[in-house]
């Protein structure tokens, strides 16, 4: 039977699309923001008692496991489909083996990235140019992380899992715990150990570890709106071909995406020691910027998926649209920051002016980014919640090899060039992704169209 939903859990199919959306979005966006806290304080203590080359080595290690937890995260955003798609369904059954089938599936996955990245911790480092004074740090950095990478897919799969059933409080709850042990942590390995870049990495992973215990305890206690049982751990075949049509174009997406963005730190790190510190430190501030729309797209693809289970197609695409203009809003007073107030931003993280000049220009040529992401997310939101992922993958594989990293080369070899430039590819390839879904759309509605008029005839 269902369990009785309790107030903690949104219901995206009845009463107001803009009430909805916000109450699943704040402490959806409370939770991202303490987890861009989670980074960023990481790079705040070493920028306060590392050098240059400390900075650099955790703006580039942290980039790439940035990009390890977005792909994963991707992946589990098929299961938070599925199972938003089962509730709307009213199939508890059917969402309890999608839980399951989730644990299995990312417990596999966690065990074999942790060999992999342990083995090519060096190589990724090399591959990523990281200036010859932060490539030791780099490699202990990534190696550190990659030694708790279960536990982050744990947190990951979890959040995932909680916002597929519309709860999501509790993983804001679970990353303010991460994010207070990580500051102590940072403080105690970092600022009282000396430890430097091996300080950060240890008390990231530690304090991950710790929100995995509690949220675990918690979950045990809690009534949830699916029938589950630690005899439903196991993979279902079914629910795993349903998650992985929807989890790994998102995940290969992402993937295309995240490499997009290394190959430009790349690029960035052949520039010289303070420029690749400071594309660091403005990735860092990029990541809180960025907090809205992902948020949004979060909330739009929860929202969605419900909605379409429930047949409520209609619905589905007004909080599509209310995304959109709640997104754009907001979008607007952040771009005034990011491009007018780019060295305060960025000051926090480290007190070399040489490095704060340099984040602060690539912020300015990234910063009109901040209102068209809104627009781009809440399309991948409404094509990730309806199932159809194949076009989001399709648009992270063409942006990034066809727009993204094209602009940035030819950027990088103009005389003179700046971060200002190097910024202005983010939100270049951005334009491209909304008219990439503005024809999908166009695509979809005719697509419809057809399919109703045989239906009559």
């Amino acid at each position: 039977m269902m369990a009785k939903k309790e107030k903690k859990e949104v219901t995206f199919t009845e009463g107001s699309v803009f009430q909805a959306l916000i109450r699943f979005a704040i402490p959806v966006l409370g939770a991202l923001v303490l987890q861009a806290a989670y980074g960023a304080v990481d790079l705040l203590v070493v920028g306060q008692f590392g050098d240059a080359s400390s900075i650099s080595a955790v703006g580039t290690g942290s980039s790439f496991m940035n990009m390890v937890t977005f792909v994963i995260t991707s992946l589990a955003m098929g299961s938070t489909v599925i199972i938003g798609q089962h509730i709307g369904e009213k199939k508890s059954e059917e969402a309890g083996n999608a839980v399951g089938t989730t644990i299995v599936l990312f417990l596999l996955i966690g065990v074999l990235l942790t060999v992999v990245l342990e083995i090519f911790a060096g190589d990724i480092v090399s591959l990523l140019q990281v200036p010859e004074e932060s490539t030791e740090k780099a490699i202990l950095y990534i190696r550190i992380c990659s030694g708790g990478i279960l536990v982050i897919i744990a947190y990951n799969v979890i959040s995932g899992i909680l916002r597929g059933i519309g709860n999501a409080n509790l993983p804001f709850v679970f990353v303010g715990v991460a994010c207070i042990f990580n500051i102590l942590g940072d403080l105690f390995f970092t600022g009282l150990l000396h430890m430097d870049v091996a300080g950060v990495a240890l008390a990231t992973v530690l304090a991950q570890l710790i929100s995995v215990i509690i949220s675990a305890a918690v979950l045990r206690k809690q009534k949830m709106p699916i029938s589950f049982s630690k005899k439903q751990c196991c993979i279902h075949a079914r629910e795993l071909k349903l998650i992985l049509k929807v989890g790994v174009p998102i995940a290969i997406q992402e993937a295309m995406v995240q490499v997009s963005f290394l190959v430009i730190n790349s690029i960035i790190n052949q520039m010289g020691l303070l420029p690749s510190a400071g594309y660091g430190i403005a990735q860092k501030v990029v990541s809180f910027i960025l907090l809205v729309p992902s948020s949004i797209m979060q909330s739009v693809s929860a929202f969605v998926a419900q909605n379409i289970g429930a047949g409520k197609r209609k619905r589905a695409k007004q909080g599509f649209f209310t995304a959109i203009l709640v997104g754009c809003s907001v979008g607007i007073l952040i771009f005034c920051a990011g491009f007018f107030a780019g060295k305060q931003l960025s000051m926090p993280f480290t007190s070399d002016p040489e490095v704060i000049a340099q984040s602060a220009a690539y912020l300015k040529g990234f910063s009109a980014d901040c209102i068209l992401t809104c627009i781009l997310f809440s399309s991948i939101g409404y094509f990730n919640g309806s199932g159809k992922s194949f076009p989001v993958m399709l648009q992270g594989i063409t942006s990034a090899f066809c727009i993204r990293i094209p602009i940035s080369v030819f950027i990088a070899g103009l005389p003179d060039t700046s971060l200002v430039y190097m910024g202005m590819a983010t939100p270049i390839t951005t334009v491209y992704g909304i008219i990439f879904f503005a024809v999908c759309f166009v695509i979809l509605k005719k697509k419809n169209r057809k399919n109703s008029f045989v239906k009559i005839a």
